[in-house]
């Protein structure tokens, strides 16, 4: 396996998304954030589902603060079609999201953040650039610790107050993306 092209210190892969709200969305319209999460997720992943009523506390939480927060999911809806553009805005709804859901339908915003699984975490400073990858918490399905976002809340509140960066960080776990047939990238 190829090591993940995005490193630390990366600037911000742009991207033009459509959300579940059927407006476009660009990272200008996150720019005057001081911190931008990016996540990649689904709706049929059992680690998403796990940690999705975090993620609806996240956006809630962090609505009024100076955080953008914006979901990305990208799976093949031809072999998981749970994970479309109709299941993903019902999904939204439900889980009472603040945030924008948006469809990577060919994939290319995937591969430019080098995402590997969902949930996927990429949180950006004011200067658009790549300063913690990881996951959200030691939760995982089935282990009995519960969710509170504690990896990921520490590096915001570190960037919120002008802090250096928590560490070591710990990558995401999670279901891989599910490619098109012949569309992986090298790293996957």
């Amino acid at each position: 396996m190829q090591e993940n092209k995005l490193k630390m210190d990366s600037l911000i892969p742009g991207f033009s998304l459509t959300g579940v709200d059927n407006k476009t969305y660009s990272i200008n319209d996150f720019s005057y954030k001081k911190i931008l999460i990016v996540i990649f997720s689904c709706n049929h992943c059992p680690y998403v589902k796990h940690v999705t009523p975090e993620l609806a506390k996240l956006g809630r939480y962090y609505s009024d603060k100076d955080v953008g927060i914006v979901a990305i999911g990208s799976n093949d809806v031809s072999t998981h079609p749970d994970d479309g553009p109709d299941k993903m805005r019902q999904e939204a709804m439900s889980r009472g999201y603040e945030f924008p859901y948006l469809y990577d339908e060919d994939q290319e915003v995937a591969k430019a953040y080098s995402a590997a699984c969902t949930p996927d975490f990429f949180l950006f400073d004011n200067r658009m650039t790549l300063v913690y990858r990881g996951q959200l918490d030691d939760s995982r399905p089935g282990n009995n610790v519960p969710v509170t976002g504690k990896d990921l809340r520490t590096a915001i509140e570190a960037l919120l107050l002008g802090n250096t960066m928590p560490g070591p960080q710990k990558p995401s776990i999670g279901c891989n993306i599910k490619w098109k047939r012949g569309n992986a990238p090298a790293y996957a």
